[in-house]
């Protein structure tokens, strides 16, 4: 019965090709169709809808009331069909597919640079990594695993931790000499950067260098960090990015650390997966892989330890 309910997809895809352009002519083109065959799919989708979907004005076609609203119904069914469809051809060629949600300045700056060593370990894995900014439900969602930052509660998974997170003070050299920031109270007086979502990191690190300032929570916001390395990079303010998020920046001399005084957070970064599931192998292989690699990350930063 539910079938019965349901256009064909042809129809469907003229009708939202038609609608985007408001022109038979210019979704024939689109879809490498007649004009003809695209007034009649339409025109078929009518008939069977029961309603009148455009209006022909003149030497135009408007969308009704009713076409405007089954537009905007059935364009986010269309993007998800033609998802799903793109995320099952990504397993042609592979053994076994990875499909990973991650932080977005994670994802850029932490895991991106490494993946090419994942995939010379393990040439047969595919991987597909989107972007999640919140915990979300394995049942609902088709990932077998996510990079979570925060507290290691994530409902119905398994959090395992990867590092911690030492936040440090860094900005351009030449906006560093330009302010003459020498000590850091001086931080106090000049442009800062700041995370919408941390709206207290610079609260935090003036209490822990002792400095008294009523400017802690001005500045221009960001929504990531990769955003706030940009500014920084290119002489905006002074702002506070977790260590290994700039590692980079700080080698070339794009960055300059400010101080050595870092905010070192209650949270941390963990890798979680669905609890009672069987851990497919490529799940297994890129847990170990990763665990491997942060395991490396936390040794290189404990031998840059001062004594």
């Amino acid at each position: 019965m539910r079938r019965a309910f349901v256009p064909p997809a042809d129809t469907l895809i003229a009708f939202e090709c038609a609608a985007r352009h408001l022109s038979f002519t210019r979704a024939a083109e689109e879809l490498h169709l007649t004009q003809g065959a695209i007034s009649k799919q339409v025109r078929q989708l009518e008939d069977r809808l029961g309603v009148e979907l455009f209006r022909r004005v003149r030497q135009r076609i408007v969308l009704t009331d009713a076409g405007r609203i089954y537009l905007h119904d059935i364009r986010g069914a269309l993007e998800q069909m033609t998802a799903a469809t793109r995320q099952v051809m990504s397993y042609a060629g592979s053994a076994d597919v990875l499909n990973l949600a991650v932080l977005p300045t994670f994802g850029t700056r932490w895991l991106a640079p490494r993946i090419a060593d994942f995939s010379r370990r393990y040439p047969d894995a595919g991987l597909n990594l989107s972007v999640r900014l919140q915990p979300f439900d394995f049942e609902e969602e088709p990932f077998d695993g996510a990079i979570h930052h925060g507290d290691p509660v994530w409902a119905g998974a398994i959090a395992e931790r990867l590092f911690d997170e030492e936040v440090v003070p860094v900005a351009s050299r030449a906006f560093r000499d330009r302010h003459q920031i020498r000590k850091p109270a001086d931080l106090a007086r000049v442009p800062r950067l700041q995370l919408a979502t941390r709206p207290l990191a610079w609260r935090q690190w003036f209490d822990l260098a002792g400095v008294e300032t009523d400017t802690a929570f001005q500045g221009a916001r960001f929504e990531q960090f990769v955003m706030i390395s940009e500014a920084a990079i290119h002489h905006a303010g002074a702002a506070l990015i977790p260590r290994f998020f700039v590692e980079a920046e700080l080698a070339s001399g794009r960055l300059v650390r400010l101080f050595d005084l870092s905010l070192d957070q209650q949270t941390a970064y963990y890798f979680v997966y669905p609890e009672g599931r069987t851990m497919r192998p490529v799940v297994a292989a890129f847990r170990q892989w990763l665990m491997e690699e942060a395991r490396a990350a936390r040794t290189k930063r404990e031998s840059m330890l001062p004594g």
